[in-house]
């Protein structure tokens, strides 16, 4: 009975918890916000877009990919000096053999990557902030036009530059890597290079954060600006989900509760705590309308990955040559972008990515009791598999809603709610002594 009487109360406090929550800033990760400058990223883009073509398949050393590639390099290089030697770069050459498509025949391509590595020995963890690095025009095989790519994805990748710059100097429990893929334009080949070196060598990625076409503000034929909006693309049923998960999924309902999803709705919780003017829209697709990222090969392999974009894209300046017709100005050109815009999506990355890094492990064996019918929700976990918690989030939204509504505190491993299962949906959360929360778990059932 003062169980029950406790999570009455408890409830009933929970009602303002959620959004005080929203408004409690970390000063370390506020002070990284503040350090993201639009000024920067529009030098990486002006560096960037100073190459002929960064298309996969141009290899002219001096104006082409091989170039960009060691522009990047030198950039994560110059950063890592700052790092007390927790930070390296490398160009990671790999060959991709030909599709009879976009890669005709075997080439030698490569990633742009720089490995922050965690201060903590026993985490494992890896959280990845993604972007590609190659451009192209209209004919997708044309890897000697001019493609300057500003937009598409000059932006991401200016985004995971200006990350590094700025995380490099600080100290994270888990290893970050900023990568600037290859291939994408081709076939997702660079990401997929990645996706299955990881699973293949059993890396512990608990998050994908990549970002495409990030730094426009206005849209093409409706003429819609808006600058205070982006997108998180997740997918709904997992692309490597097996018979028994797809089981347990359609058993308890749990279709817009994947662990891409769940990492959606953390980006969008802790991007509106610390970016002011910035809401980000959540679109339960796992990208745009039958198309793809490099976000793709990492949840085919069974990782959690989101696809960041802006809001409204401008078609006139994507996958176009760069020409004027009808007096019209085509192509991906920096004077087209809206820094102050990508400014702001950096930053919500930056807040998402070191929360993460920092955030304890995910409580184990989240359950949720089902052996009897009861108007009451008994939520039972164990203790993260590695290091010390202040306590735990247990999660509630209604079913109807697509963000957690309540938030309920606990220092214990179960807690009992006067909620039926039948109305909410719930999840479980790690909380660490600084206030960092893991991602939430989805709770499976516990019949016996």
């Amino acid at each position: 009975m003062h169980k029950i009487l406790f999570t009455l109360l408890l409830g009933f406090l929970s009602q303002n918890l959620f959004s005080q929550q929203a408004i409690i800033r970390n000063p370390q990760i506020a002070k990284m916000v503040e350090e993201v400058s639009a000024d920067s990223l529009k030098k990486y883009i002006d560096g960037l877009t100073s190459f002929t073509s960064r298309h996969t398949l141009n290899t002219d050393t001096e104006q082409g990919m091989p170039a960009a590639q060691r522009y990047v390099l030198t950039k994560f290089q110059e950063w890592a000096k700052s790092s007390g030697g927790r930070m390296s770069a490398e160009i990671e050459d790999f060959v991709t053999p030909g599709d009879g498509r976009r890669i005709k025949e075997d080439a030698t391509v490569a990633n742009v990557v720089a490995t922050l590595k965690g201060t903590n020995p026993n985490d494992n963890r890896v959280f990845i902030v993604s972007a590609h690095l190659d451009s192209r025009n209209r004919d997708v095989m044309d890897a000697d036009g001019a493609a300057p790519g500003a937009n598409d994805d000059g932006s991401g990748v200016a985004l995971v530059m200006e990350l590094a710059r700025i995380m490099a100097k600080k100290e994270f429990s888990a290893t970050i890597f900023f990568v600037a893929f290859t291939g994408e334009e081709q076939g997702l080949k660079g990401a997929t290079y990645l996706a299955d070196k990881a699973k293949e060598q059993g890396w512990n990625i608990e998050a994908v954060l990549n970002n495409d076409i990030v730094g426009n503000s206005e849209s093409s034929g409706t003429l819609i600006k808006n600058n205070t909006q982006m997108r998180v693309f997740s997918e709904t049923i997992p692309l490597a989900e097996d018979e028994r998960a797809a089981s347990i999924r359609r058993y308890t309902n749990a279709d817009n509760d994947s662990k891409s999803r769940q990492l959606a709705r953390y980006i969008k919780e802790v991007g509106e705590r610390y970016v002011d003017q910035m809401e980000v829209k959540l679109i339960y697709r796992s990208d745009r309308f039958l198309r793809g990222g490099d976000q793709t090969p990492f949840m085919r392999n069974g990782y959690t990955a989101v696809r960041i974009s802006e809001m409204n894209e401008n078609f006139i300046h994507q996958h176009e040559n760069v020409r004027v017709e009808d007096g019209i100005q085509y192509g991906d050109l920096p004077e087209f972008m809206d820094f102050e815009y990508l400014r702001k999506v950096s930053a919500v990355n930056l807040a998402s990515a070191a929360s993460l890094a920092n955030s304890p492990y995910l409580p184990q064996e989240v359950q949720i009791d089902v052996r009897g019918l009861s108007n009451h929700s008994i939520l039972l976990w164990k203790a993260p598999q590695t290091g010390k918690v202040k306590g735990y989030y247990v999660l509630m939204r209604e079913t109807s809603s697509s963000m957690w509504e309540k938030k309920f505190f606990t220092t214990e491993t179960n807690l009992t709610l006067p909620y039926s299962k039948d109305n909410y949906f719930f999840a479980v959360q790690s909380v660490a002594e600084d206030g960092e929360e893991s991602l939430p778990v989805f709770p499976s059932p516990l019949t016996r």
